[in-house]
């Protein structure tokens, strides 16, 4: 691995059919210990339940406040600042309770791939055989 820097921006993000939008920070074949994205979600809005394969996910709030529920714990209130840590196949999804958009990292290890990711609302995954989960 080299030294490298990554600069955000902001016109890279897109929206995921989880019901977020994201921005890919560092999703590397470079660094394939870990990827950090950026998720956003807007006020009132809940992601789909959902999982990952092979990959231990974090969220860290960066701000907003929102309810997430992950395997079997109770909802629990988040805020800026709180790391919330989802083992593989632990099923999970976030609401924004706030009025300002909810913002958090997710931190993946090893690096998000499209393939590992399952959407637990439908009877097919989302996942795409051809998405190696970044450049």
């Amino acid at each position: 691995m080299s030294q490298l820097i990554q600069r955000f921006d902001p016109a890279r993000e897109y929206y995921f059919e989880e019901g977020c939008f994201i921005n890919e920070i560092s999703n590397s074949e470079h660094d394939p210990a870990v990827s950090i994205a950026q998720a956003r979600v807007a006020p009132g809005k809940t992601t789909r339940w959902h999982r990952l394969h092979n990959t231990t996910e974090r969220y860290v709030i960066v701000s907003g406040t929102g309810s997430v529920e992950v395997g079997d714990l109770a909802a629990q209130t988040v805020h800026a600042g709180d790391c919330v840590i989802i083992p593989p196949l632990v099923q999970q999804r976030i609401t924004n309770i706030g009025s300002d958009d909810l913002v958090f990292l997710a931190i993946c290890s090893p690096r998000f791939h499209l393939t590992n990711y399952e959407d637990m609302e439908t009877s097919d995954s989302m996942s795409a055989a051809d998405d190696d989960g970044g450049d």
